[in-house]
């Protein structure tokens, strides 16, 4: 045994630069007394003779590979390498050379360079790689050091690969297995282990074909019994052949078709209960193992597909009412796994599968099953569906707005969910949540076919507002409905906002509700605006349930985040800031999820200065706010808020004195107009001359006394007391009032438009 492991095989470099073989051999380090120093020694395996004698030279580049090969050159055209049987034998030399070096045998060069002389000259020929013993029970710890050795070698493994392709080596393998477990050879079979462990890991489609074929899949899993870290061998093959049942819940007539389930399954079991799970850094290590699974899963489920008998029997059974529980149960179990096989196909046969099951009734069968009281199969009639929808929702989508012209409103599918969503009695709510995520799915625009026009997109967003909204929210009114005085003091009422059951009900509602709000913002603002949702929403803030109140919060930050100033009038009006700040009041000085939301929220409202909402929040609640200081965020709504009035105020400012300007035209032009029917009236030359020039000073004079008047006026927001009697009754009518909450953007563009007008002045100076 010693000299198995101390076996080399010694290669020389020729001139023209190829490896040679000269001999194998047992290699020894010693010290030669003719030389004086440290040689490596190999002697032949077959006369003992001398095949190399190299001393190890200080100043010489020994390089190590893939830990088992050592190579160096002592000249530009003569190299040496040293192949190794055993990994061990390998560092034990190369230990010997680093230490004759003062080298560190932690490196893989002792001169801390590559020697490009050996680099340069290319690899080793596979032939020259390590050759497997021969399979023995007593060459087994040989053949699982030299298989785990090769782990980080491509070409090795390779090497190795075509090794136990060709030369029956598992078949070998498998008899020596049978020995040993015969024995009870422990040792030996642990061996084993580690040699079909490592060989599953070269991850060779060629080893899978023949390891996982019906010859010797269950010797496979017997080898895979023994782990050494184990105290006691699993008894997996007793289980597969006694415990686990394989049933047929519709017959199977092909033949190949339940061939290829058992294989697969076996398969699955290798992979998922017997190969240890591969760290991060492994995790592509089993990638052909796990393709492999796949293509046998297509397989499957290409077949059950050409064979639509069987799903057609499948659906007929899971409609027909008079199928019994366990029946229903195995047929949804069969499905279930005929879904998840399909995760494998390719897109386009996805689509084609889809509609196959859409031709065969899966909607309507599924209907049933969810509408049962079996929480087991409504869970699995929701993840079916649920792959569905992933499949391609489009179709979903359509085939559930078809149900409007063939039944009720309470038969539509989404109807359906949302009622199963509502009345889930699992305390959790885990079937509540699988729903939910599979209506957002539906509901989500990305998953909506979208057209030049978008017509499929609102048809389908109006079918859901026009028959199911009303469904969803249904209990959120009802739970915040004002006719309920113990909304809030009994827990055990199964409307209370403290009810964890109820109040987790809504939390998902809530969630959905700020889905929708963000995706579809014009479909929900009527809903939220004719039922008054965000007020019942805020209403939920009463609930002792944190959770609940966060998500009453979430909703109004979506809301406001939209920047639609028909929402800002709408929470102005229905001061529905005061149960956000009464919450933030009563939270006092905790530091929690609470308060971090509330002043994000107000953040929010300052850093996109939306103004309506700054004026109102600070004039209405910044007493409240004054005296906290750890958050600059209510003194910044506070500056926003003053440079906002400083603003407004010049705007009136300039307001005024246009409006002023406007006054004095219409006086100019009402006196033009006199002097016009005076000079119409009086013809004679002689009195006209005069009239003319008495008329224009007369207008000069007054248009100066009307100027000189109005710097006296006094600053007053009601103009209509500078106006002359005879035209106060036509600004009464024609001029606005000037309050304080006059819109900023009427103004600036009533600025803008007077801007082209000519001055008082100049109009009073025309007719000179």
């Amino acid at each position: 045994m010693a000299g198995q492991r101390n076996r080399v095989k010694v290669y020389i470099r020729e001139e023209d630069e190829t490896w040679e073989p000269i001999g194998t051999g047992e290699i020894s380090s010693k010290y030669i007394e003719r030389l004086q120093g440290v040689c490596l020694l190999v002697h032949s395996e077959e006369d003992g003779s001398l095949i190399l004698q190299s001393k190890i030279r200080g100043t010489t580049n020994y390089q190590k590979q893939k830990g088992l090969l050592i190579i160096w050159s002592e000249s530009e055209d003569h190299g040496t390498a040293l192949s190794f049987q055993d990994p061990k034998c390998c560092t034990d030399i190369w230990e010997d050379i680093c230490l004759v070096q003062g080298k560190d045998p932690s490196l893989e060069n002792t001169q801390g360079f590559w020697d490009d002389s050996v680099n340069n000259h290319g690899m080793l020929p596979i032939s020259y790689l390590p050759e497997l013993p021969t399979c023995e029970v007593a060459t087994l710890g040989q053949i699982a050091d030299l298989i785990g050795s090769v782990s980080t070698s491509n070409i090795q493994r390779e090497r190795l690969a075509l090794i136990l392709e060709s030369e029956d080596y598992i078949k070998q393998l498998m008899k020596i297995f049978h020995t040993c477990e015969n024995l009870q050879n422990t040792e030996c079979l642990h061996h084993l282990y580690n040699i079909i462990k490592g060989i599953l890991f070269f991850n060779k489609t060629s080893l899978f074909d023949i390891m996982l074929s019906d010859a010797y899949i269950m010797d496979v899993i017997g080898c895979l019994e023994y782990d050494p870290c184990l105290p006691e061998p699993k008894r997996h093959r007793e289980f597969l052949t006694k415990s686990a049942k394989f049933k047929e819940v519709i017959p199977i007539t092909d033949s190949e078709l339940r061939h290829k389930i058992h294989q697969t399954y076996l398969v699955q079991y290798i992979h998922d209960i017997l190969l240890p799970v591969p760290s991060i850094f492994d995790e592509n290590h089993l990638s052909t193992f796990t393709t492999f699974i796949f293509a046998r899963k297509v397989d499957i489920v290409n077949m059950l597909q050409e064979d639509k008998k069987v799903l057609f029997e499948v659906f007929a059974q899971l409609k027909d009412k008079t199928t019994d529980d366990e029946k229903r149960r195995e047929l949804l179990l069969f499905f279930k796994e005929f879904c998840e096989f399909s995760q494998a196909l390719q897109n386009q046969n996805k689509i084609a599968l889809f509609q196959t099951l859409i031709q065969l009734g899966i909607i309507p069968a599924l209907k049933i099953v969810i509408n049962m009281k079996d929480f087991q199969m409504k869970s699995m009639a929701t993840d079916i569906l649920t792959y569905l929808v992933d499949y391609n929702p489009f179709m979903v989508q359509k085939c559930v707005m078809e149900e409007v012209e063939e039944g009720e409103e309470n038969e539509l599918t989404v109807n359906i969910l949302i009622q199963q969503m509502i009345h889930d009695t699992d305390p959790e709510l885990g079937n509540a949540i699988n729903l939910m995520v599979l209506l957002r799915s539906l509901l989500n625009p990305v998953n909506m076919l979208v057209t030049p026009d978008e017509c499929e997109r609102i048809e389908f967003l109006n079918f859901f507002y026009r028959y199911c909204m009303h469904n969803l929210i249904a209990p959120l009114l009802c739970t915040t409905s004002e006719d309920k005085d113990d909304l809030f003091e009994s827990d055990e009422n199964k409307y209370c906002l403290n009810n964890y059951q109820t109040a987790q009900l809504l939390g998902l509602i809530l969630e959905l509700l700020t889905f929708c709000a963000e995706r579809h913002t014009d479909y929900i603002k009527n809903y939220i605006l004719k039922k008054d949702l965000l007020r019942r929403v805020l209403m939920l803030m009463n609930s002792k349930h944190t959770f609940l109140t966060l998500g009453a919060v979430r909703f109004m930050r979506m809301i406001i985040s939209l920047q639609d100033e028909l929402y800002n009038c709408y929470i102005i009006t229905g001061n529905l800031f005061e149960p956000i700040v009464q919450a933030f009041l009563l939270n006092g000085s905790r530091y929690n999820m609470l308060n971090s939301a509330i002043i994000e929220l107000f953040e929010h409202i300052r850093l996109e200065n939306i103004k309506s909402l700054i004026v109102h929040v600070v004039e209405k609640f910044y007493n409240d706010f004054e005296s906290i200081d750890y958050v600059q965020t209510f003194r910044g709504l506070k500056i926003k808020y003053e440079e906002e009035k400083e603003r407004r105020s010049r705007i009136r400012k300039n307001l005024r004195s246009r409006l002023c300007s406007q006054v004095f035209l219409e006086q100019a032009r009402e006196i033009k107009e006199n002097e016009e029917l005076f000079l119409k009236e009086n013809t004679t030359e002689a009195v006209l001359l005069p009239m003319e020039n008495s008329s224009t000073d007369h207008c000069d004079e007054t248009a100066n006394e009307n100027e000189k008047e109005s710097k006296d006026l006094p600053q007053t927001d009601d103009l209509r007391l500078y106006l002359p009697t005879s035209v106060a009754d036509n600004a009464e009518r024609s001029i606005p009032q000037m309050h304080d909450n006059v819109s900023v953007e009427n103004a600036e563009g009533k600025e803008e438009k007077e801007e082209g007008e000519m001055s008082p002045s100049k109009m009073l100076h025309l007719s000179s």
